[in-house]
This record gives C-alpha cells, sequence and structure tokens, in this order.
C-alpha cells in the first residue's frame, strides 16, 4: 500500500481509507466476473456512491471533502489492489475531477457543477483521443462550433472511458474551426445533452471492465459550459499531473496484490519443507525492494505536485514536466516487471486461472500501463524539453 494509515494520518485521511476498503470488499468479490465479462464494474462503483467517494476531491465549500493528491492516490492502490477495472474508473473520474477543482473555481457554471457532482456523486467520463490523431490528447481534429450563446461539438472518439455509464463527459476540440490543432478548450457535456453512436467495441487484452468504447459524440450545450482557461493549461497544470499520479498508484496496487500472492506461495512452499529455504524467495526478496522502489517514486512524484501547484512558475516548469513523466514511465515500466516476477516465484499455480494464486488477470492489467500514453511518446516528449533545459542530477529540490 502508499500507505497513509499511519499514526499521522489525519482524521480525514484515515475516514477515507476505512471506506475505501469497504468499496474494495465489494470490487474484489465481483473483479473476476467484470474480467471475464468484460462489463463495467457496477456494483464497485455504487459502492463508490455509497461511501460518497466520487465528490472527495471537490473543494468542502462547494460540497466535496477537499482531498489532496496523497488520499486520492491512497484510494487508487487500494482498489487497484482489489480490482484494476475498478481502480481505474475511479482514478479516470478523479482526473477529471482534477481538471474542474484547479480550472473551474472562476467559472460560476463549473462551480454549480461542481456542487452537483458532490451532491449527486456523478461519474466523470473522458473523451480526449480522437480518429485521426490516435493518443495524441494535445491535439484535435474536431471543434466547437459558436452558436449563439451555445457551442456545438461532433467528435469522433476512438474511446469514451466507460462512456454509457459516465454521468458527463469531459471532451477536449478546437477552440473555434479555425483553430491550430493544439488550440484547445475543454468542455462538459452532461449525459443529457450527449448522443452517442458506438463505433467499436471495449474488448481487450486486460483493464476489460473500463468499457471504454468508442463513439461518435454529438452535442450542444450552452457556451459557459467550456471551461474558460485553455487545454494547455489544464493538461500541464493538472491533467497530466493527475494521469501519471493516480495511475501510478493504482499501478502500485495491482503488482503488490501480485506480489502478495507471491508471498503467500512462498509461505505456502515453507510450510511444506520448514527445513529448506523455498524456491522463489529470494526472488521475493528482491521484488520487495523493487516495490519499495516504486512506493517512493510515487509519493515523491505526489510531494512534488503538492509542493509546485500553487507556484505558477513551478507547474509551468519543464522541470517538474519531465519529473511527472519520469513517474509515468518508470512506475508502468516497474510495475509490469514486478507483476512478471510475482508469476515467476509462483510458478505454474500463477499461470492456471481459478485458484488462489492466479496472476493472469493482475498480468493482462498491468500490461496496459506502458500503453496509456505511450511511453514512447512520453519519452519522446522530454527528449524534446531536455534539449531546452537543465538535467536535474541533485538530491535537493
Amino acid at each position: 500500500m502508499l500507505d497513509r494509515s499511519e499514526p499521522d494520518a489525519t482524521p480525514r485521511t484515515a475516514d477515507l481509507i476505512v471506506r475505501a476498503k469497504r468499496v474494495a470488499t465489494v470490487a474484489a468479490a465481483h473483479a473476476d466476473a467484470v474480467d471475464r465479462d468484460a462489463r463495467f464494474p457496477r456494483e464497485a462503483v455504487d459502492a463508490m456512491r455509497e461511501e460518497r467517494l466520487l465528490g472527495i476531491m471537490i473543494p468542502a465549500h462547494l460540497g466535496g471533502e477537499g482531498a489532496d493528491f496523497a488520499d486520492i492516490a491512497q484510494i487508487c492502490t487500494t482498489l487497484g489492489a482489489a480490482c484494476s477495472a475498478s481502480g481505474m474508473v475511479f482514478a479516470m473520474h478523479q482526473i477529471k475531477a482534477s481538471s474542474l477543482v484547479h480550472h473551474g473555481l472562476d467559472s460560476d457554471w463549473h462551480r454549480a457543477f461542481m456542487q452537483k457532482v458532490a451532491e449527486k456523486q456523478l461519474l466523470l467520463g473522458s473523451a480526449t483521443t480522437e480518429a485521426g490523431i490516435g493518443g495524441d490528447l494535445r491535439n484535435s481534429i474536431c471543434s466547437i462550433v459558436p452558436d449563439g450563446d451555445q457551442v456545438r461539438i461532433e467528435k469522433d472518439a476512438t474511446v469514451i472511458s466507460y462512456g454509457l455509464d459516465a454521468d458527463a463527459i469531459l471532451a477536449t476540440a478546437r477552440r473555434a474551426p479555425d483553430a491550430a490543432s493544439s488550440d484547445q478548450v475543454m468542455v462538459v457535456i452532461e449525459k443529457h445533452q450527449a448522443s452517442l453512436e458506438q463505433t467499436s467495441t471495449w474488448d481487450t487484452l486486460g483493464m476489460r471492465g473500463t468499457t471504454s468504447h468508442g463513439f461518435k459524440l454529438a452535442a450542444t450545450v450552452p457556451a459557459e459550459q467550456v471551461f474558460p482557461k485553455p487545454f494547455a493549461e489544464i493538461a500541464a497544470q493538472s491533467m497530466l499531473a493527475s494521469s501519471h499520479l493516480f495511475w501510478a498508484a493504482l499501478w502500485f496496487g495491482i503488482a503488490g496484490s501480485a506480489l502478495s500472492k507471491a508471498q503467500a506461495s512462498v509461505r505456502q512452499a515453507a510450510r511444506r519443507m520448514p527445513n529448506a529455504v523455498p524456491p522463489g524467495a529470494a526472488r521475493l526478496a528482491a521484488a520487495a525492494a523493487e516495490l519499495a522502489g516504486l512506493k517512493t517514486l510515487v509519493r515523491d512524484g505526489i510531494a512534488r505536485f503538492e509542493a509546485a501547484r500553487h507556484d505558477d512558475a513551478a507547474i509551468n516548469s519543464m522541470a517538474f514536466a519531465v519529473a511527472m513523466n519520469a513517474v509515468k514511465v518508470e512506475a508502468s515500466r516497474r510495475a509490469v516487471s514486478l507483476v512478471q516476477e510475482a508469476l515467476t516465484i509462483v510458478g505454474i499455480q500463477g499461470y492456471k486461472n481459478a485458484n488462489p494464486f492466479s496472476i493472469g488477470r493482475q498480468l493482462r492489467d498491468i500490461l496496459s500501463a506502458p500503453l496509456m500514453i505511450a511511453n514512447d511518446r512520453i519519452l519522446s516528449n522530454t527528449a524534446t524539453m531536455l534539449l531546452m533545459s537543465r538535467l536535474d542530477t541533485d538530491l535537493e529540490d
């Protein structure tokens, strides 16, 4: 665990952990069925609503709990260990919530919408990818089109996160029909405002329960539902950081779950031969050290974000972007390696389905980690930034 249940944890954090563990119990009970049937983890999301976890990042004065990134990340870890898809749905929702919290407070409409999210426990989906640009979320083909005091949008979205089950979708588009592809805005589209024509099915190797089908999205909404700040600022100052950090925390939870099974397997072997060191024990020790390193990486990334979020120069710096990119790339690499090592430790029982030591679901789910905003794309962006900035070689911040 990222483990925020230490003695110095705040009462809010301790309460959130208790609530998250209750949701995780529900998620774990349905995880295999969610994966097998590639269905939305409805029971887990219903439990999130019952525990009022969907609005926790919303500021307290708007009806939420003002949870910080560390709180959210811990819940991602807890849910990810129980059911990867449930954890990913929660993480994706909170990534969208972070855009609202960090960039919507100056807008009357977005403040009112945040109150609605907290009160009604609305689930927020994402439509940032598009046919013709792949996973390059910093470019759009579609645009919003002004229509009096409203705007129209039509987007051929290759995936919309749990689009059929989201209560609202946050979509990106060019600012105007004549705007550059990178001159983007983000707009909130509530479920009753959206027309969704499904164009593809989310039939994947892992993370099957996120049900991120492709859709042609069409909507006409009041112009005030467009975020007042450019998407470039939203992406740089909150969305990319929240994506990288919440995903990394989720992957840490998946890796920890797999290694817990490996530990149980080694302990079982130790009971069978009490006078010998079980096969896999040394590998388990090395993997535990790697897991501790991953934990440090994620926690350091969260601390760096919290230190920079109120400093415009810091959060807009290339050094901050490089650091967040590094968290994503390294966390995804290490998590994949750790789950693979867990399978090696367990052996054939981990390869078989439907037994207590099975690691098949965790392995298939974690293989998505390097592909979500592809590591090669991130490294290419980092390489460009490093041509123009100093390499960080100090232990000090």
